[in-house]
C-alpha cells in the first residue's frame, strides 16, 4: 500500500475577510476532491485571511501513479488561478 500526502501553501492576494477566503478555499478543495477522489482539508493558517494551507491524501498500490496524481493535483491548483502557490510539500509512504 502506498500513501501520498501533499500540502499546498497559498497566498490569497485579494482576500480582505475570512468569508472571501472561505469561498476560494472551498472552491479549490471541491475541485481536488472531484477530480482526484482525494481526501482534502484546510490544514493550517485558519485565521489568516491572506494565507491558506490545503492538505490532500491519496492511497493506492502503485508508487509512480500516486506520485503522478500528486503532481497533477499541484498543477490543478496552479492552473485554477485562484491563488498564488507559495510552497508545496509531498511525501510518499510505502507500507
Amino acid at each position: 500500500m502506498v500513501v501520498g500526502i501533499g500540502i499546498i501553501t497559498l497566498r490569497l492576494h485579494e482576500c480582505r475577510s475570512l468569508k472571501s477566503k472561505r469561498k476560494i478555499v472551498k472552491s479549490i478543495i471541491s475541485q481536488l476532491r472531484n477530480k482526484f477522489n482525494a481526501s482534502v482539508a484546510e490544514v493550517g493558517a485558519n485565521d489568516i485571511y491572506q494565507r491558506a494551507e490545503i492538505g490532500f491524501c491519496l492511497v493506492g498500490n502503485d508508487k509512480t501513479l500516486i506520485n503522478s496524481k500528486l503532481d497533477k493535483g499541484f498543477n490543478l491548483v496552479d492552473t485554477l488561478g485562484l491563488a498564488e502557490i507559495i510552497d508545496t510539500e509531498m511525501e510518499i509512504i510505502s507500507l
